[in-house]
């Protein structure tokens, strides 16, 4: 019963971050076209549902399924575009020869301590002495799980550049990274590194470190274009109609990274259900989907493999090509070929078919929202 409570504190705290990011206009940013996602009656029914909710699987009995990067492989990227999956948001891409990282979160706990918070489920698929110089790292907004103090320290002196929405760069000069290492972008602002051009593009989110600093910085998704390749990398959004807008002045894409996790129907304006990010990649003109933001933290409160399995189910329906890759596969974006399902070997079939329902439900009550 006391981590009950403990749990119910830390999800009121949450919920109160979240109306006050995304509802108060005299804020510095904010999402434009979208009148608030929490609504003051919101704050009791999620703080409610994380009270009541039994959770059948919160996160893996069994290690997961995990591919070593061999050193040789990271240090001497090919010809081809090549993306791996590092977990959660951190994606490591191989574009024209320059090797770029997006949201690096290498730390155990997705958390502002090491102490508490949620505990990533699987070791990280190479050794950070094994990466090469990195050409770009690319962050989408400074929540904990996307903006990682410690890791970024770590990988500093590889780095060349960090690419980050505006006033995201206040963090990194704060804790040591020189100013002429650091590019901030508004909205639809583009940035040049030898032959790779990234745009930061608009997305559906909020930001904020504390309760005191709620969206003092942009969020942003991100497209990066070299000649190997048009890619899109999402960050955290809910669905909007910009997508369709970044697919029509940037796409098409080769490849989309799109989140797909820690989605609940209470706070979906900012965090896309799995259709909804399906929906996405079709809005974005994407040629294959690789779904990001899952299979690392516990962040909500469906089960851990529920996000892909409700992401596979929507792309079989609408024809899109999804990309499942077990962490640290190599993906070669122009011709990625089949990936496995492998979180169904880790799955109780039941809670399959359970996850499936919980989609038809929540696309029920949306439909029932429009009326």
């Amino acid at each position: 019963m006391k981590i009950r409570w403990l749990v119910f504190a830390g999800v009121l705290v949450m919920a109160v971050s979240l109306f006050k990011a995304c509802s108060t206009p005299e804020q510095k940013f904010y999402n434009t076209g979208m009148a608030g996602s929490a609504a003051a009656s919101n704050l009791w029914e999620i703080a409610k549902m994380y009270l009541r909710t039994e959770r059948k699987a919160p996160s893996p009995t069994a290690p997961l399924p995990l591919r070593q990067i061999p050193a040789g492989e990271l240090s001497a990227p090919g010809d081809q575009a090549t993306v791996y999956r590092l977990g959660h948001s951190s994606i490591l891409i191989q574009l024209d020869g320059h090797t770029v990282l997006t949201d690096p979160v290498f730390s155990d706990r997705a958390s502002p301590v090491q102490w508490a918070g949620p505990k990533r489920f699987h070791p990280l698929p190479f050794a950070l002495d094994d990466l090469p110089t990195i050409t770009a790292v690319v962050i989408s907004h400074d929540h904990y799980d996307h903006l990682d103090r410690d890791s970024l320290l770590a990988l500093d002196n590889k780095v060349g550049t960090y690419l980050v929405p505006l006033k995201v760069g206040n963090h990194l000069r704060r804790w040591g990274i020189a100013d002429d290492k650091i590019v901030e972008l508004d909205w639809w602002q583009s940035h040049r590194i030898a032959s790779l051009q990234f745009t930061a593009t608009p997305a559906q989110h909020f930001s904020g470190r504390g309760l005191s600093d709620r969206d003092e910085t942009l969020w942003a998704s991100w497209a990066i274009k070299g000649q190997g390749g048009n890619l899109f990398f999402s960050g955290d959004s809910g669905y909007f109609g910009g997508f369709r807008e970044i697919g029509e002045r940037l796409g098409p894409f080769d490849l989309t990274l799109i989140e797909t996790g820690a989605y609940n129907l209470l706070w979906s304006k900012v965090h896309m259900l799995p259709e909804q990010s399906v929906q996405a990649h079709l809005d974005l003109k994407g040629r294959a989907m690789l779904p990001i933001h899952n299979s690392t933290f516990d962040l909500a409160l469906h089960d851990w493999f529920e996000p892909l399995e409700r992401a596979a189910a929507a792309a079989w329906e609408r024809n899109v090509t999804l990309l499942t890759p077990i962490m640290g596969t190599q993906v070669t974006v122009q011709q990625p070929g089949k990936t496995a399902f492998w979180w169904r070997d880790e799955a109780e079939p039941a809670l399959l078919e359970a996850a499936l329902a919980g989609a038809e439900q929540d696309a029920a009550a949306l439909k029932a929202r429009q009326r």
